[in-house]
């Protein structure tokens, strides 16, 4: 069992997906989804543990071995993505069942779990596969599935909303296949070993960095690099409460981790940091997305829309790791993939909470709510702290890895944007606090009352993991640390 923990990783959910789909009754594939996602942690957490003792796993399926049959390979850094992604699912499945109830037909709640599960086995596969094409079969598992999952949002926006993400994303996936298919005519394989061996002994021509810009493109539309986000804010806006919570703290960051995959150990320094300007490139985006967004989210009504916004702003923090390319400042852009699913996870449960009781998540209608829903909006107040990067909070650890990275690289002026961009977010999220804790209560929020205990323990348990990880870093900034080193193993 222990030898084929790889397969069930995928294997699980998928079959899950099925059962939900066959039984047609949300209450039934609630507890199937549920038992699934407490299962993912668990197999997540042991492959991990033997990648951290043992070193990379490399587990063949079907019996044929790489680069020609297909591999699942894992190491420091999917494995980290591995347990983000389960450990996610696992703990937002309980406030599924009152959130779910509440924002979707009873005839629709099974499909909806059985969207769920079908998005939660193509992000676990992107993240496990060792192949470039499987990575896209995955990568489109999870896409068709979020189409759905949005669409099946109360607000009719919503499908216009899945529509736009639906075009973006397919865009985004030919571009990303255009690139496979320039990189197989070049090597003649897909597997990302053995691609990676095969360019290392070639010169960089000009379909190989053809391949590096079709695959760089393709996934910034997938993981919404500012300006190619567009289709983010109305998919988290008008998504259902629980699938936007999902969407937030997984999605993205799969993206970013395929991203990684490719510059670091597919391509390396050979064909890419070298030959293009990627780092000037991501860094100039980076700071954008840090100021662009967050001038942006400033100024929304809808909360769920202005967390959108820092959304797109945070993965600019993330892609700032890249542009460092250093270990601390990549260790940074990896901790914030895990930092930030914690964070936004927990934003993003106390608004379904809201949308629970009073129907809406607008600015104004949330006047006085900290007096009805103490708890809930003292959660809020807490996930908004590690957002600002407050210290104590999980935040303050991306931010100051991503501080060190960038003095390491002399750019001692990055310092002072990280932390101006970081006065942004304070203008934001106090907007909120100002709003739900110092103005008279709004007709709205004058018969609301505290979210059930089975939504608010989830939303506790991410607003606990925001400020224990900010203090104890050994499970998060340490493996992001030796996720980094094997990383850059492939750009020295």
């Amino acid at each position: 069992m222990i030898e084929n923990l790889p397969a069930l990783q995928i294997v699980i959910p998928l079959l899950g997906a099925v059962l939900c789909a066959l039984v047609r009754h949300g209450g039934i594939a609630w507890a199937i989804s549920t038992l699934v996602s407490w299962m993912m942690p668990v197999v997540a957490g042991l492959i991990l543990a033997q990648v951290l003792s043992d070193g990379a796993i490399s587990y063949a399926m079907g019996g044929w071995a790489p680069p020609f049959g297909i591999e699942f390979r894992i190491d420091a850094a999917n494995g980290f993505v591995l347990l983000l992604i389960s450990v996610v699912g696992a703990v937002i499945m309980p406030y599924a069942r009152r959130s779910v109830g509440a924002e979707i037909s009873r005839r629709n709640q099974a499909w909806f779990y059985t969207m769920y599960l079908l998005c939660l086995c193509g992000l676990l596969g992107v993240s496990i596969t060792g192949d470039a094409f499987n990575a896209f079969v995955f990568l489109e598992v999870s896409s068709l599935s979020t189409y759905a999952l949005i669409a099946l949002g109360k607000d009719r926006r919503a499908l216009l909303a899945a529509y736009q993400y639906l075009i973006m994303g397919t865009i985004g996936a030919t571009l990303y296949v255009i690139g496979v298919g320039l990189l197989y005519t070049m090597t003649g394989s897909l597997n990302f070993v053995d691609v990676a061996a095969r360019i290392a002994d070639m010169e960089t021509t000009r379909p190989i960095l053809a391949a590096i810009a079709f695959i760089m493109v393709g996934l910034s539309l997938k993981l919404a690099l500012f300006p190619l986000h567009v289709w983010l804010p109305n998919a988290y806006a008008y998504a259902p409460s629980l699938a936007t919570a999902f969407l937030a703290a997984t999605a993205t960051k799969v993206a970013v981790y395929l991203m990684l995959r490719f510059l670091f150990t597919v391509f390396g320094l050979h064909a890419t940091f070298e030959n293009l300007p990627l780092t000037e490139i991501f860094l100039a985006l980076s700071i954008a997305a840090m100021f662009g967004a967050s001038i942006v989210a400033i100024f929304q009504e809808n909360v769920k829309r202005m967390l959108a916004y820092s959304s797109v702003a945070q993965i600019g923090y993330i892609t700032l790791g890249i542009a460092l390319a250093n270990q601390t400042g990549l260790t940074g852009g990896i901790v914030h993939l895990f930092n930030h699913a914690m964070m936004k996870g927990a934003l993003f449960l106390v608004l379904g909470a809201v949308a629970f009781r009073l129907g809406t998540v607008k600015i104004e209608e949330l006047a006085g709510l900290g007096r009805r829903m103490p708890v809930t909006m003292g959660a809020f107040v807490v996930a908004g702290l590690s957002i600002i990067g407050t210290p104590g909070t999980a935040g303050f650890i991306s931010k100051w890895y991503l501080a060190v990275g960038a003095l390491e690289q002399g750019m001692w002026w990055l310092v002072f944007l990280l932390v101006a961009s970081s006065l942004l977010s304070v203008v934001y999220i106090g907007r909120v606090v100002e709003v739900v804790w110092f103005r008279p209560l709004s007709e709205k929020a004058e018969g609301a009352r505290e979210m059930p205990l089975d939504m608010l323990v989830p939303t506790l348990i991410l607003v606990a993991a925001t400020v224990y990880f900010g203090i104890d870093t050994s499970l998060t900034a340490d493996i992001a640390s030796s996720a980094a080193s094997a990383l850059l193993e492939g750009v020295k």
